[in-house]
């Protein structure tokens, strides 16, 4: 069980709620790290009492460390500061739940610390799946996953003893805001459209992701590596109500599903106490007052991110780092209404079709690939 984390993103929802659960269980905090927030991670920093306290922007960080000049936390900034969070002697346990392809070298510097690693950023292992698992072995680390979906799916595996017994896992998927839509009914859905989640309260990126169910594509390709399974036995099923959170269907034909109510903390929780469960204080589900529960065969024909994850999936190499280098840049300019949202899909594919593809990369070749893959975005979005 952790008794101390470092916390890689703790301004944004995950992170925010990841304290709440230390607070409730009473775990130390050695290390709190974002990107520019000040505000917040002075208040985080002054009841938590970390070791470390870094901002990514170097501007910020300066701001923080003036403000915290009356505190024992030292003040870093950059990579360099993700890394020293990341490895920071107090903490057994690293929860990432940094957004995005920046959290890679953090979690791989973790886990050369032998860490146990909450795993909250997706991106890691789209990216670098390969590359991650083996260092976990080597090393010893230990991933246990955070996001609901992956959660539900390590629960569900407890108690499997052999993973030639699993014929496939479910992840479960609300869908988003625009379920139901054409793709041509899409073409003009704004920023604030995308971001009513019906279900779940995320970071805006995140929140996009799941309007266009790359989320879900995303999540197909970690569930790959993180159990070790090909994409034949990965599938996803809309679920609207967001209360089973993923399944397991066995080759006898048995199914097991973890449900709860769509809240985050349950996963975040679980990844903290492991192999034990801490009491909880939120509401259970009754199940006599759940809605009826429904499934549905997602539309990659519309929702296009699906069919492309799907893809590059089947295709590995570097093909998912560009997809998820160029998805990002592309989500953040739709943010800032730049594009729209039809146009993610399309930016997403016109950057696999025009970046090189190295089918046995290593760490360079992925974060090579990922830069061309914005500067790709970035030269069509200009």
């Amino acid at each position: 069980m952790t008794r101390t984390i470092a916390l890689l993103g703790s301004t944004g929802s995950i992170g925010r709620q990841t304290l709440e659960v230390a607070r409730e269980l009473g775990l130390g905090v050695a290390a709190l790290t974002a990107n520019s927030s000040v505000d917040l991670i002075e208040a985080q920093a002054r009841e938590f009492s970390p070791r470390l306290a870094v901002l990514y922007d170097a501007d910020a960080a300066n701001e923080l460390r003036r403000r915290l000049a009356d505190t024992d936390v030292e003040v870093l900034s950059g990579m360099d500061g993700l890394l020293a969070a990341a490895t920071v002697d107090e903490a057994d346990t690293v929860v990432t739940a940094v957004v995005g392809m920046i959290g890679l070298r953090p979690t791989l510097a973790a886990i050369e610390r032998k860490k146990r690693i909450a795993l909250a950023n997706k991106e890691t292992l789209v990216c670098a799946g390969a590359l991650v698992m083996d260092a976990a072995d080597k090393y010893g680390a230990e991933l246990v996953p955070v996001d609901s979906e992956h959660s539900a799916i390590f629960q569900c595996l407890q108690g499997c003893r052999d993973r030639s017994e699993i014929k496939r896992l479910i992840l479960t998927c609300s869908g988003g805001p625009f379920y139901g839509l054409s793709f041509d009914e899409l073409a003009g859905k704004t920023r604030a459209d995308a971001l009513r989640h019906p279900n779940w309260t995320m970071g805006a990126k995140i929140t996009v992701d799941s309007a266009t169910l790359m989320n879900k594509g995303l999540e197909i390709i970690e569930a790959m590596r993180l159990y070790r399974l090909p994409l034949s036995k990965v599938a996803a099923v809309i679920h609207r109500q967001s209360i089973v959170h993923s399944l397991v269907e066995f080759r006898d034909g048995a199914l097991l599903a973890q449900l709860g109510t769509p809240d985050m903390k349950l996963p975040i929780r679980y990844a903290m106490t492991y192999p034990y469960r801490a009491p909880s204080p939120a509401e259970p589900l009754d199940l006599l007052s759940c809605p009826p529960l429904t499934f549905a065969e997602p539309d990659e024909h519309t929702f296009r991110c699906l069919r492309i994850a799907r893809t590059c999936a089947e295709a590995g190499g570097t093909s998912c780092a560009i997809m998820n280098g160029a998805n990002e840049v592309a989500v953040y300019a739709f943010l800032r209404e730049r594009i729209g949202f039809n146009d993610i899909p399309a930016l997403v594919q016109a950057a696999l079709d025009e970046t090189p593809q190295v089918s046995n990369p290593a760490l360079s070749d992925i974060l090579e690939a990922d830069r061309l893959a914005r500067e790709s975005v970035r030269a069509r979005i200009r």
